[in-house]
């Protein structure tokens, strides 16, 4: 499948900011379940300096600068994304192993995916998750069943509510409440599967706005959407970076690499903290307020597919 994806922003500042510096996320990756064919981003005012490069997970990243007084900055990415769906593999490996690999132990092998073991800004760790996520591992479970299981009980059991929680809303409150949007639901996994001794990393992308006919319309769509990613080491014909498994509790669908071809990823890191669309530190512009509108449509439908707006925020939520 081709998709084109169109990601628009726009900050509106009172007064005029007078420099400022910022990154974004927004170029989608090239892995083994997409191929990234075209990406634009185009920004107003034209910054005085313009730079992309990879950061440490691999994801494209750009630092833009503005060193003009300016009362609005409009940042408007389009790409065009080809995607395929591949099933979960088959695997055996039970989840115990799994942890036992990624528990230290002197002159063992180092294994990059380690550091998505530990808690990060916004996935602690806490007695709570460990209590939610017990049921779906019992004893000699495949992971890759358990981590389903996870999900299914997530997607089960909370509700979601756009305006339930706040960008910077903990994981352990929307936990307690048991709604949220899938940034929410991202983090509560990833924080169950790390108290479990499992990596688990946060994934940002998009998810197809049209539903495919028949079908109710998938939440997250016309946002940018978040999942999660599962490390499953015993693959070995597998190169490193794609002994990932995705998981979206928002929707109840997985997958090897991405959770359908109706997905495009974005970027991969610890939590959303990493690979927030657009963040940065500005000098002036008191107040502000954000819009951001969404379109991801087939490639033949890209003319006619409308771009949804309105969200509020110094960082682009995923919901």
């Amino acid at each position: 499948m081709q998709l084109q994806i169109t990601h628009e922003t726009c900050y509106d500042y009172v007064p005029a900011v007078e420099i400022a510096q910022h990154i974004s996320y927004l170029q989608p990756l090239d892995t083994a379940s997409q191929q990234l064919l075209v990406h634009r981003l185009l920004i107003e005012p034209r910054p005085a300096q313009q730079i992309a490069m990879p950061d440490v997970y691999g994801n494209m990243r750009s630092f833009f600068s503005l060193q003009t007084s300016h009362t609005r900055l409009t940042v408007v990415a389009r790409s065009v994304v080809s995607t395929r769906a591949r099933p979960l593999p088959e695997s055996r490996v039970a989840w115990e192993r799994v942890r036992e690999r990624f528990r230290y132990a002197a002159e063992s092998t180092f294994d990059a995916a380690v550091e998505f073991v530990f808690a990060s800004p916004h996935v602690p760790r806490h007695a709570d998750f460990t209590a939610y996520a017990r049921p779906s591992f019992e004893p000699g479970v495949p992971l890759v069943r358990a981590a389903r299981d996870l999900m299914q009980r997530i997607h089960r059991d909370f509700t979601y509510e756009s305006q339930s929680t706040q960008i910077n809303t903990p994981a352990l409150q929307a936990l307690a409440q048991r709604k949220g949007v899938c940034q929410d639901f991202a983090h509560i996994m990833i924080a169950c599967l790390r108290t479990m001794g499992v990596p688990a990393r946060y994934v940002s992308g998009y998810l197809l706005t049209q539903p495919p006919p028949g079908q109710e319309r998938l939440l997250g769509s016309d946002a940018s959407h978040a999942w999660v990613s599962v490390y499953l080491p015993d693959l070995p014909d597998a190169p490193a970076g794609a002994r990932w498994c995705d998981f979206d509790p928002t929707n109840n669908r997985d997958g090897w690499g991405t959770p359908g071809e109706d997905y495009v990823t974005l970027a991969t890191g610890r939590d959303f903290a990493d690979v927030s669309p657009i963040r940065g530190v500005i000098h002036g512009g008191a107040h502000h307020t954000l819009t951001v509108g969404v379109t991801v449509a087939p490639w033949s439908e890209a003319e006619a597919a409308p771009a949804s707006m309105g969200m509020a925020g110094q960082s682009q939520r995923q919901s």
